[in-house]
């Protein structure tokens, strides 16, 4: 396809990003898909980016995550300024065909005040649509167009965003179809970011009633070293103390972690990553939330590692319960269903990763929403 895309990540984490990251893992895993396929890609992140793009759009020399959990007041500025940043871009030039826009909130607030002076923006949903009634509960739909991660998400969204959205493409991950084989250890494994969310304090407290090992991996808020960690948590002054994913981690995850049965690891990157989520029994998703995308069990699919959570948000939709995973309607019946984690095959799970998960095909949905976005808006001007 003949189109020049700015690919507007934001400015929170590098792309790819150095450890934890959701949409930045997305965007590192779309746009070299795209370019293959002749897309120019307009990268808009933060400096330290190292993805090859045509061209790149930046205001922040590194990643603002640190400062994204602080109080609004002392946050809000750095969307906009990246914002700002990317509407100075666009009304600079007019090659741009298309904004894939990932930024919550902000990025359509502001790209659609340029009305019929910007190009066509197409929105991606990555998070919890109901964290925010008030703008996407009348969002601007003919201005801006929309897709969710999953059809669970969209089922949940508010009837104008989801009347108006263009439907889900579900996530991939360069894993699927190329990941090593490994050989399995003991342990389960929960990979992500700590937080009351994603239901670390579960998955330890069960392992630990059942006597089966495992590894936590993940930052907690900023947090990536289990030293560091330490030296926070021991200094009230410290600016990371009253950190929510730090708090969670001491009040409630902590009291399970004894460097035996229940381990936190820090982040881990890259192979090492790779080898620690390849090697695991099976990866544990006892979600406290509708999680909308999932990019961390695709992931375990792709690896050859079954998945075992509660049977909520996208699970469903992702894990084939008795194919590629186990899931439970409560932490009474995962407990139980854990005990039966060895009956799927992890070459099943690579399988199916293979079919549904590749980047090849995330790339040629986005694609086809590409060519529908800028279609409508060549009808609208007609």
């Amino acid at each position: 396809m003949n189109l020049t895309v700015l690919m507007n990540s934001g400015p929170w984490l590098a792309v790819p990003p150095a450890g934890y990251g959701g949409i930045e893992n997305v965007v590192a895993t779309l746009v070299p898909e795209l370019r293959s396929r002749g897309v120019r890609v307009v990268l808009a992140a933060v400096g330290d980016s190292t993805l090859e793009v045509d061209e790149r759009v930046e205001i922040y020399p590194e990643g603002r995550f640190p400062l994204l959990q602080r109080p609004y007041n002392q946050v809000m500025g750095v969307p906009h300024a990246h914002l700002a940043k990317v509407v100075a871009e666009l009304r600079r030039r007019r090659d741009i065909d298309l904004v894939h826009d990932h930024v919550e909130v902000v990025g359509p607030a502001v790209l659609s005040a340029l009305g019929d002076e910007g190009p066509p923006v197409l929105h991606t949903l990555h998070w919890d649509l109901g964290k925010h009634p008030h703008f996407y509960g009348a969002f601007p739909g003919d201005r801006i167009r929309t897709n969710g991660v999953s059809r669970s998400q969209l089922e949940r969204a508010p009837a104008a965003l989801r009347d108006s959205a263009l439907g889900f493409v579900h996530l991939a991950t360069p894993l699927a179809g190329c990941a090593p084989v490994m050989d399995k250890g003991e342990y389960l494994v929960v990979m992500g970011r700590i937080c009351h969310l994603k239901g670390q304090h579960v998955a330890a407290r069960l392992c630990q009633k059942l006597g089966i090992p495992l590894v936590l991996a993940g930052p907690v808020g900023p947090v990536d070293d289990p030293d560091e960690l330490a030296a926070v948590l021991d200094d009230p002054d410290d600016p990371h103390h009253a950190n929510p994913d730090v708090r969670y981690y001491a009040g409630s995850v902590a009291r399970y972690v004894d460097g035996d049965m229940v381990r936190w690891v820090g982040s881990v990157t890259g192979e090492e990553r790779d080898r620690l989520y390849g090697a695991a029994r099976a990866a544990l998703f006892p979600l406290q939330w509708d999680e909308p995308g999932g990019t961390a069990v695709v992931e375990a699919l792709a690896l050859g590692v079954p998945v075992a959570g509660l049977r909520r948000g996208v699970l469903p939709e992702i894990v084939e319960h008795g194919r590629t995973g186990l899931l439970a309607d409560t932490e009474e019946e995962l407990a139980e269903l854990l005990g039966r984690i060895d009956q799927i095959d992890p070459e099943e799970c690579r399988s199916v990763a293979r079919e549904r998960f590749t980047p090849g095909a995330m790339a040629e949905r986005y694609l086809e929403l590409y060519q529908e976005v800028t279609s409508t808006r060549r009808r609208d001007r007609s």
